[in-house]
């Protein structure tokens, strides 16, 4: 996609064995990398990244490479491209930036490092410029100079102006939240290239955009995810420890929000939806308690469109059908609030009635859980 952008990359072939690998290598005719091709982080920290003299030798790494599982995903298959004779690395991305309502760049010469590290560190080594939006946005002429402050010659700069420009075409066209590339290599024959990427997509924008849509692959999503969707949830696993199902996206994020404030950790984002159905409640829990690392489920609902019975009943369902092994709070507010507490309170369960009763009650039994 970049290269269709005129972006330069570095020439590359798809391999799902060692065989395969070595004859990528073979093609490219020299040394070559060979890349695990899994969507996370932190490949090269992982082992999942390896430089080869030969062909042979990418034919190894390729197949202790496809062995690895790293940060839980299942290596099926390396990427083998061609080395880049590397004289500097920096890094470039184009993504939003809220609070000024607009497109921005940020540039770094610290590529090839984990950029928040170096924003934490050393944030003089980041530099940032609007690309488009209200107003100040850098022309060409103003990029240009804005870029030769940071690269070495009048070649280097013009070929990174013209990198940002297919960036920002390719960021606007395709409904991108960020355009990245950690490393833009500076090779020391003089050439501007793309080492490594990473573009994410808005998905509320792959409606009208189908060859991005055509792009997704199942591993991109956990089996919980995928259970999730299926079943009209909005759902994203997390590292924590808390569940959380919520109705509203909003009230769901504010809810994560308040469980770190008071010291918890949510182990997911779940939003049950506006609409007014017990079994979705009873998918929700099923899809929780798949998570073993689970101390406590926070339920918080702000009954609208959802009403608070339908929500309660479906709270009396999943105790009934499934094995809920962890302390369970809920807060339950709005429409058929009263009805709904009653049929709770006639089980023996009871509801919060504000946000923060509840995110310290949940966080507290959470905690109990750890001690030994």
């Amino acid at each position: 996609m970049l290269e269709r952008y005129g972006i330069p990359v570095a020439r590359g072939q798809l391999a799902r064995s060692a065989a395969e690998a070595t004859v990528a290598a073979q093609g490219l005719g020299g040394p070559a990398v060979v890349k695990a091709q899994v969507l996370t982080g932190g490949r090269g920290k992982a082992g999942g990244v390896r430089i080869a003299s030969c062909p042979r030798e990418a034919g190894i790494a390729a197949a202790e490479i496809l062995a690895m599982t790293i940060k839980g995903m299942a290596v099926e298959k390396v990427l083998v491209v061609e080395k880049l004779d590397i004289a500097a690395e920096y890094y470039a991305g184009v993504t939003v930036d809220r609070q000024a309502k607009a497109v921005v760049l940020i540039l770094s010469r610290a590529g090839g490092m984990d950029i928040e590290e170096v924003a934490a560190r050393e944030p003089d080594r980041i530099r940032q410029c609007v690309l488009s939006g209200p107003a100040n946005a850098c022309g060409t002429n103003d990029l240009k100079a804005w870029l030769r402050q940071s690269f070495a010659d009048d070649s280097l700069t013009r070929q990174a102006s013209a990198v940002v420009e297919g960036m920002h075409r390719l960021f606007r066209e395709k409904d991108c939240s960020l355009v990245e590339i950690n490393p833009l290599a500076a090779t020391r024959q003089g050439r501007l290239m793309a080492a490594d990427a990473k573009i994410v997509f808005d998905d509320n924008a792959l409606f009208r955009r189908p060859d991005v849509a055509a792009l997704s692959n199942p591993e991109e999503y956990t089996a919980d995810e995928t259970q999730a969707r299926e079943a009209g949830l909005s759902y994203v696993s997390l590292s924590g420890e808390i569940g959380c199902m919520v109705n509203g996206a909003g009230l769901a994020m504010a809810t994560m929000d308040g469980i770190k404030l008071a010291g918890g950790r949510p182990a997911n984002f779940l939003d049950v939806g506006g609409s007014s159905n017990p079994r979705k409640v009873l998918d929700a829990m099923r899809i929780l308690l798949k998570n073993t690392d689970l101390k406590a489920i926070l339920i918080n609902i702000v009954g609208g469109i959802t009403r608070c019975d339908d929500i309660a009943r479906g709270i009396l369902a999943a105790r009934e059908q499934l094995r809920i092994n962890v302390p369970v709070v809920i807060r339950l507010i709005g429409t058929n609030e009263e009805q709904g507490r009653r049929m709770l309170s006639d089980a023996g369960l009871q509801a919060a009635r504000r946000m923060t009763e509840a995110i310290e009650e949940v966080v507290r039994c959470a905690r109990q859980r750890e001690r030994p």
